[in-house]
């Protein structure tokens, strides 16, 4: 059974060769000889570090495939360009920090292997910092609401899927992917299990913030939850409306000396104003995205794909060497014509 490795990698030319040759260890380990690596190099704005880094490991191990991407795409359309290349019947998402442990990959595995679709690692306690943590929540809290997400489901960059899941998310072709929408769009059958989260080796997140709300903005090509809040908002500050209305005749009745202030007349004004702006601006956000579908607009481009030639991998345990022994046998040694006249 094969199983592919997907790694996005943004400035990460310091820590691949270890998350690799780690991941690789655990997996002989684990007697899972079988297994390919996809590295996508996100257009790293390092000078070609990165790039450089994952065609090294490429020509030194004929099982990863290094791939280039002509401009940024953000972490999941890397991850998408990585599952059109990748093989497997099992891909597996990890990060290219260390974050996402190759040892914790032994408790994912076991987890699928039990008759799930999909299995998310999830960490109980993050070693993220408090800003990424809030933003997490919000995330969780959120896309629950906007995609149904179960409540008791908790996700993380760390995943292992099935070959059928794989082939249904690279058939989505728009640029505004987020994973966990396709992966709900797929299956139910997903499990969870937490495991341990470490400490970012080398740099920084390359997550901003504004990076974050692009990526949080990407669950609305999944659910049209906003669009029905902009009617149930409708509704209810029309309602709002109509007892403010009454109040105003029965306060002019009971205390006709009152005078109608101004301010609170602009306050009212501005308000439903905004009101009005941000819900347009969130329609104009969905047919913007429409518009860009329509254009073609697209998800990633490849501008290189660099492997050996030679991909077969040498044989790790004697009954592979026995069986590679028998499948190329040694060349039969031709009998000179002399002796053969003789015989």
């Amino acid at each position: 059974m094969l199983h592919s490795i997907v790694i996005p990698c943004y400035k990460s030319s310091r820590t691949i060769r270890k998350v690799v040759e780690l991941t690789s260890q655990e997996l002989d380990k684990l007697g899972r000889h079988e297994y390919e690596f996809i590295l996508v190099d996100d257009y790293s704005p390092d000078q070609g570090a990165t790039l450089a880094a994952i065609k090294e490991l490429a020509d030194d191990y004929p099982f990863v495939k290094a791939i280039s991407l002509a401009k940024n795409g953000g972490q999941h359309n890397a991850i998408v360009a990585g599952l059109n290349y990748a093989e497997g019947d099992y891909c597996i998402g990890m990060d290219d920090d260390m974050q996402t442990h190759p040892s914790q990959l032994v408790y994912l595995l076991e987890e699928i292997e039990k008759g799930y679709d999909i299995v998310y690692g999830y960490y109980p306690e993050k070693k993220h910092s408090t800003f990424r943590n809030f933003g997490s929540f919000v995330n969780y809290a959120t896309v629950r609401i906007l995609i149904g997400k179960p409540k008791d489901m908790k996700t993380s960059s760390y995943w292992v899927i099935r070959k059928f899941v794989r082939d249904y998310v690279i058939q989505y072709q728009s640029p505004y992917t987020h994973l966990q929408g396709l992966f709900l769009r797929t299956t139910r059958n997903i499990s969870c299990i937490p495991i341990k989260h470490f400490e970012r080796e080398v740099g920084q997140s390359g997550y901003t913030l504004k990076k974050l709300i692009q990526l949080w903005s990407n669950i609305m090509g999944y659910s049209v939850v906003p669009l029905r809040l902009a009617t149930y908002c409708g509704y209810l500050f029309s309602i709002l409306s109509i007892l403010g209305v009454i109040g105003i005749v029965i306060r002019k009745f009971t205390a006709p000396a009152t005078q109608l202030g101004w301010p609170s007349t602009m306050c009212a004004i501005c308000f439903f104003a905004g009101i009005n702006m941000l819900f347009l601006g969130l329609i104009g956000e969905y047919l913007g995205r429409m518009f860009l579908g329509m254009n073609k607009l697209p998800q990633y481009v490849v501008r290189e794909v660099y492997q050996q030639k030679n991909t077969k991998k040498a044989p790790s345990s004697e009954a592979e060497q026995l069986e590679a022994s028998v499948s190329n046998p040694l060349p039969t040694q031709e009998i000179p014509k002399e002796k053969e006249d003789i015989l």
